[in-house]
């Protein structure tokens, strides 16, 4: 695997556009991570991933400085994975210049959820990723779904965009006990890392009442609300939604139910898609 910081040694290692499968990922790689290189390396071409903390994404009370930044361990981890270049340039070779031209995602998408609670967060994840698209021209690019409301937003910027690229959707990977991977799990207490699985029981739970016929979704999520917040944590919202665009769903509509919570200082975001 080569390691390249620059986006011209980039385009020299390159073979053109068109080729290749790409992962951008924000480093302090987990098993998540590598499964969705091994999504890339299905699809044949050379493997891409990307390294680069995004400051534009991050709100200024967020955790950009404190966020891990493990090169050394996440090279050695891509490398065993099957990857075969990856970029990991510094801000000043990604943002030369202050980025004035943003992409700006439809509000009614992009301002509810996660953007109720990050204002400018999805501005900031387009404007990165439209970035990194422009740099590596990639043929696919493997996104996962535990960022299920970022997955819908890319996708519809490459749709809307008319970028000529697939995007791969990787399912989420979960601890044994439940938890879904995220490289934010690691600010755990070991007491909090023992609670942490309780978000995505309380998902099941939603999950198996909408199976079940439960129709008041409102009522669902206010017990799930409470419930969570009986056992100290802090939740932001548990949201039953349209899988097709987060909307308010209607009779009939494919459903997933989305939540983010805190719990002490970390913030977690969990999803399952109803079947």
């Amino acid at each position: 695997m080569k390691t390249l910081h620059t986006l011209a040694e980039l385009r020299e290692a390159l073979p053109g556009p068109g080729a290749a499968a790409f992962v951008p990922t924000m480093g302090n790689l987990h098993e998540g991570h590598l499964s969705l290189v091994e999504l890339a390396r299905a699809r044949g071409g050379p493997v891409v991933a990307s390294i680069f903390v995004n400051r534009l994404q991050f709100a200024p009370h967020e955790d950009f400085d404190t966020y891990p930044r493990t090169l050394q361990r996440d090279s050695e981890l891509l490398q065993g994975a099957g990857c075969d270049l990856l970029f990991a340039p510094s801000e000043a070779e990604l943002y030369p210049e202050p980025q004035g031209y943003k992409v700006h995602p439809p509000a009614a998408l992009a301002d509810v959820l996660e953007g109720a609670f990050r204002p400018g967060f999805f501005t900031g994840v387009c404007t990165v990723v439209m970035k990194l698209f422009q740099c590596v021209q990639p043929r696919v690019a493997v996104f996962g779904k535990k960022d299920y409301q970022q997955l819908m937003v890319i996708r519809g910027m490459v749709r809307q965009m008319a970028l000529p690229i697939e995007i791969i959707a990787g399912e989420t990977a979960r601890a044994e006990d439940g938890l879904a991977l995220s490289s934010r799990n690691g600010y755990l207490s070991a007491a909090e890392r023992a609670e942490a699985p309780v978000l995505a029981r309380t998902l099941r739970g939603l999950v198996d009442a909408l199976r079940a016929g439960h129709g008041d979704l409102a009522a669902l999520e206010a017990e799930a609300m409470a419930a969570l917040a009986a056992r100290g944590w802090a939740p932001d919202y548990i949201a039953i939604r349209r899988r097709q665009d987060l909307g308010a769903p209607a009779p009939g509509d494919a459903l997933v139910v989305l939540a983010a919570a805190r719990l002490g200082r970390t913030r977690l975001i969990d999803n399952l898609e109803v079947d």
